[in-house]
């Protein structure tokens, strides 16, 4: 016999061993690819052999909830991804495949978008499952986020300032026109007030931007919101520069972008809150009243949020602003005063960008609550709609947070302030005050655009 087969085998391992190894939790893998990478729990003949007409009528209903529910429904068997549309090339496109109820979750402790440690990952949370994903984005080693629309990421080059519209899960981008060339529209426009300093210049247009996005017919329109000019700006993604119009909009502290359309309650509202409305175009039309609600019925309403398919109002109920009132925007335009006396699941977070957050998928999240400076201290707390009681300040700072550690709520509130959620903090009294907290890849490409 050769001696290859003369050798004794190796005896199988005990069976306590084999069992020990398949019952090893497997290593975690992170998620570079969200489209690609969800794979599906089980494969039938039976769910294959549903006909293509029932299958794309299920897969738009899922996609209805959430476009990461739909990319696990085509990942089910080759069939069903056969017949339904590939998000892939749409995902900025076609409004359907936009991840509404997906946020970008500030790190905190310094750690933007693009930061060498995060070694090009960034990651999500749904504000209604309160599920969390990891996304490799190694766009944001040169770029950085200035909004968030619909779940899409608007980010701004930092070579030459062009901006770039990006779906974060598919990895669509549509091309806009620098940001550069809004500046030799407001050095030449009397109207804006003039400064000597380039710093100057890029604090009218690079903070507190709103963006509002509209697809048509293949076509992607942006309109951005500048508060401190009181004017916006637009183009398409065929344009070569952005162009400002004339007219100017009404004072306001916190807009709602929704779906192609930017909502703002003017500031202040001595005379009740009075509700415009703009639509996105190529040019846009100016603001349009829609709704007012007399002071006498709500004060200090300058707060719009959409919750539950509906944009709800929020305010105080007298100068002593010591209780909350909401009230339905589709009320309003009817001019039907009822005050909102319940939100189910959901609690609000209101500051110049409003979040309406589940609380059954985010358990440190209270229901029936709103998220807002407490009158008394100045401090962020929780406003029970049900007792019309406010809670203990979250921390001991008049204006902001203790540096660590977090909770949930505290990331959530930090999404809501565009200038802390774009820089790696979580808003902190202590960090705003640490040297250069503001300069994050900015203030050294200054000199480069003016």
């Amino acid at each position: 016999m050769p001696p290859s087969r003369s050798r004794k085998r190796t005896s199988a391992p005990p069976a306590t061993t084999a069992r020990a190894r398949r019952c090893r939790r497997p290593a975690a893998v992170p998620l570079d690819d969200v489209a690609g990478a969800v794979a599906p729990p089980f494969s039938s003949p039976l769910w294959a052999s549903l006909s293509d007409d029932l299958v794309c009528e299920i897969a738009w209903r899922v996609l209805s909830g959430d476009i990461l529910d739909y990319v696990r429904f085509r990942a089910v068997c080759t069939r069903w991804r056969s017949g339904t549309v590939c998000p892939r090339g749409r995902g900025v496109a076609d409004p359907r495949f936009h991840p509404r109820r997906w946020m970008m979750l500030p790190e905190g402790h310094g750690l933007y978008p693009g930061h060498s440690r995060l070694r090009g990952y960034v990651r999500f949370f749904n504000l209604d499952t309160g599920t969390f994903v990891r996304v490799k984005l190694p766009l944001f080693n040169s770029h950085c986020a200035l909004d968030s629309v619909d779940g899409l990421l608007l980010l701004q080059r930092d070579e030459d300032t062009g901006i770039r519209l990006v779906h974060p899960f598919t990895g669509d981008i549509a091309e806009l026109p620098p940001l550069a060339t809004l500046l030799a529209q407001l050095k030449n426009d009397p109207s804006v007030p003039h400064g000597s300093d380039p710093y100057w210049w890029w604090s009218l247009i690079r903070y507190c931007v709103c963006a509002t996005v509209s697809c048509s017919a293949g076509a992607i329109t942006v309109m951005l919101v500048f508060h401190h000019l009181r004017r916006v700006a637009f183009a398409t993604s065929e344009d070569r520069q952005w162009a400002m119009p004339s007219w100017e909009i009404p004072v306001n502290i916190a807009p709602l972008s929704l779906q192609g359309k930017l909502y703002l309650v003017q500031f202040p509202c001595a005379n009740g809150s009075l509700v415009f409305q703009m639509e996105v175009g190529s040019p846009p039309l100016p603001p349009k009243m829609i709704a007012t609600c007399p002071a006498d019925k709500l004060y200090g309403g300058y707060h719009l949020v959409e919750c539950n398919s509906q944009i709800l109002l929020a305010g105080y109920t007298d100068s002593s602003m010591s209780h909350i009132l909401i009230y339905k925007l589709e009320d309003l335009i009817l001019e039907r005063f009822v005050p909102v006396t319940s939100i189910g699941d959901r609690a609000l977070f209101l500051e110049d960008r409003s979040l309406s957050v589940s609380s059954k998928a985010l358990p440190t999240i209270i229901a029936e609550t709103v998220v807002y400076t407490c009158p008394l201290n100045r401090c962020f707390a929780q406003y029970r709609l049900t007792t019309g009681a406010w809670s203990q300040p979250f921390d001991g700072y008049s204006d902001g947070f203790n540096p660590g550690p977090y909770s949930l709520i505290q990331h959530v509130i930090s999404c809501c302030i565009r200038n802390v959620w774009n820089k790696g903090l979580v808003y902190s009294e202590k960090e705003t005050k640490k040297p250069g907290w503001l300069c994050w890849k900015v203030k050294r490409k200054l000199r480069i655009w003016a």
